[in-house]
């Protein structure tokens, strides 16, 4: 999820962390308790700064080593220390706790999106995307608001976040369940799929669909059980050439390879003897771009003069990205 659904959850679960009676009888407690859930429900993401390097790291990284198994353990014990020192008399136990939940349920929640996470690491380095709630969720979003200002007004937060939660609970089963119709309906509109994204969007009943068949990709969108299929792009493997080698070898290009499950290819030969391999992730058709792509230009003598990866929305922006001493 985004920063500012995570930080309403973190509120949120510190509200409902009244129903403890040990931080319902103590306000520095209490205080400290809202601290642990509002950090927890934070820091997962920290590996957010690694966009500061380039795009290949953050890519390869982000939501992995900390949203992994070993990172849920040791996140509460490192913000419950921290905060034990600010808050001496708390009870250290419940504190603990809260902030496990708070951490336990960013992970949980960012396995429900379309990116996923690398949430059974060290066992398994396979990213856990379900894709079937947005990024950014205004449902989601908007009920945790609602439920803060109900608490702000003078309701009970534990009723009150309660109920918002169980109302999430049923949003997310029909969200499932809507999905399933959306595959479904690929399924009778393309019949030989071999591997389907339903990814989800911002609007309830609007879905990203990218598909993969034997010989061709697809691509489209779903509106409830409405497949509009805009592309269709005929298989063809990967040349096996020295040049494409040696782009495929580069950072940027391999950082996208080991994110992206569904991309196809383009190969330019430029008149200075420069030869572009990109790729081009099929999930995210964006008014009639793929803005999600990695691209090296590699020279006759098999260097890389130049790479990139990342969101891109203008070839312009891109060959400007493209420069000689990117740091991308």
């Amino acid at each position: 999820m985004d920063s500012g659904t995570h930080l309403v959850m973190g509120i949120a679960l510190g509200g409902l962390a009244l129903a403890d009676p040990v931080i319902a009888d103590n306000s520095l407690s209490f205080t400290a308790v809202m601290a642990g859930t509002i950090l927890g429900s934070q820091v997962p993401d920290v590996d957010t700064v690694l966009k500061l390097r380039n795009n290949a790291i953050y890519i390869r990284h982000h939501r992995g080593i900390t949203h992994s198994i070993p990172a849920v353990l040791l996140w509460p014990i490192g913000i419950t220390a921290i905060l034990s020192i600010i808050f001496q008399e708390t009870n250290i136990l419940h504190l603990w706790l809260w902030t496990f939940l708070a951490v336990i349920l960013h992970v949980f929640v960012d396995i429900f999106n379309a990116y996923g996470t690398q949430a059974l690491r060290p066992f398994s380095k396979k990213w856990v995307a379900l894709g079937v709630i947005n990024t950014f969720d205004p449902i989601i979003f908007g009920l945790h608001c609602i439920g803060i200002l109900l608490w702000v007004y003078g309701f009970d937060p534990v009723i009150t976040f309660s109920i918002m939660y169980l109302i999430i609970i049923g949003y997310y089963i029909l969200r499932f369940i809507l999905q399933g119709a959306v595959k479904r309906a690929v399924h009778h509109a393309i019949q030989d799929e071999e591997y389907v994204i339903v990814a989800p969007t911002m609007r309830f009943f609007n879905w990203r669909v990218a598909a993969k068949s034997k010989t061709h990709y697809y691509v489209g969108r779903a509106y409830g059980r409405t497949i509009n299929i805009y592309d269709k792009f005929e298989i063809h493997p990967i040349p096996k050439t020295p040049i494409v080698e040696k782009a495929l070898e580069d950072h940027n290009l391999a950082a996208f390879v080991s994110f992206s499950p569904l991309y196809r290819w383009e190969i330019s030969e430029f008149e200075n003897g420069v030869t572009e391999v990109r790729l081009i992730d099929l999930r995210y058709r964006s008014n009639d771009r793929y803005p999600f792509v990695a691209v090296a230009h590699v020279d006759e003598d098999l260097n890389i003069v130049n790479s990139y990866t990342g969101w891109i929305y203008s070839e312009d922006k891109l060959q400007r990205k493209l420069q000689i001493g990117s740091s991308d």
